[in-house]
């Protein structure tokens, strides 16, 4: 019957759709199209209906049908309203982000395996508290050091230096398995056999921005 200029940013009306069918016309709702179903149940039932539907350049929208009714208490249709949460919605996002975030650290800060986590030009940026014992250098000391200054490895067999994971995992752009038969050589010059893995670390986009790397003593 008639729409705000507004509401042509959700769905596509022009002037010329007045007195079209709604089922005729075009939206930019992504992955709904059941609009013409939930204003019948409205109009069934008299029951609003309430959802959050995305357009397609990516906002969201609170979308209510509620039922229309003229001055005499006449049902003639059904209002359709469209409120931008978009910011609610990733605010959400990024607490929910936040929050797994923190429980991984919960779980690297809790690990039995040393967790070490580096950026892409080397310097580290975490350092849990078995990697403390394993590698002999505290927390303070190691992070924004170079990796290649921490963590050095030679073979069992022959002491010759190995390649670390993370630069595997930097090379092929994927997981590196456990490497066995291993030995880090601790700040203190010690040897300790390790098994060792590296995954990598990607941002929204899929882009590498860093390396965890998990360290297991074999002792």
């Amino acid at each position: 019957l008639r729409f705000t200029p507004a509401a042509t940013r959700i769905i596509n009306l022009i002037q010329g759709d007045v007195g079209r069918p709604v089922g005729h016309i075009v939206s930019n709702l992504v992955g709904y199209n059941h609009l013409v179903e939930d204003v019948q149940t409205v109009l069934d039932t008299l029951i609003p209906q309430e959802t959050d539907v995305q357009i397609t350049e990516g906002k969201w929208y609170s979308m209510r049908i509620l039922p229309y009714r003229t001055m005499d208490n006449v049902i003639e249709g059904v209002v359709i309203t469209f409120v931008d949460i978009t910011e609610k919605k990733q605010s959400l996002a990024l607490l929910k982000q936040a929050h797994g975030q923190l429980r991984l650290v919960q779980v690297a800060r809790d690990s039995k395996d040393a967790v070490v986590v580096h950026a892409l030009d080397g310097s580290l940026m975490a350092w849990n508290p078995a990697a403390e014992r394993l590698f002999g250098w505290t927390e303070a000391e190691a992070l924004g050091k170079p990796l290649a200054e921490v963590y050095q490895v030679v073979s069992e067999e022959d002491e010759q230096p190995v390649e670390n994971p993370a630069s595997r995992v930097l090379r092929e752009g994927a997981i590196c398995a456990l490497v066995n038969h291993t030995l880090l050589i601790a700040r203190d010059g010690g040897r300790r056999p390790i098994a060792d893995s590296g995954a990598p670390i990607r941002d929204d986009r899929g882009g590498i921005v860093g390396v965890v790397l998990v360290c297991r003593d074999q002792s």
